[in-house]
């Protein structure tokens, strides 16, 4: 299982935020070819020492990385991923979970 962790920085407008990400991005993600499961962070995004920069967290799911660069490479994985970047600062981080 591959993971693309999104980590979408504090926006200047977090109603406007929250509204175009469940009413927009959303819809567009669960388009993207070949991801498996898709989860958004519910509440303030935390650390052991108080407050984060991040906004929301958004974990996407997929067999492997290379059907994760498969499905970021059709026309749906670029329109979400036009509209991610569109939407405030993010920072992306990727996972090939093998076990051991």
């Amino acid at each position: 299982m591959a993971q693309m962790i999104v980590f979408y920085k504090t926006p200047q407008d977090p109603a406007a935020f929250d509204k175009h990400y469940v009413a927009t991005h959303i819809p567009l993600a669960k388009t993207i070819p070949g991801l498996r499961k898709y989860e958004v962070s519910r509440g303030p995004v935390t650390t052991p020492f108080g407050p984060s920069p991040y906004h929301l967290v958004a974990t996407l799911h997929f067999d492997n990385m290379q059907a994760m660069q498969s499905a970021f490479a059709s026309p749906e994985g670029f329109a979400a991923g036009a509209d991610a970047q569109s939407m405030t600062d993010l920072e992306i981080l990727l996972f090939d979970n093998h076990e051991v």
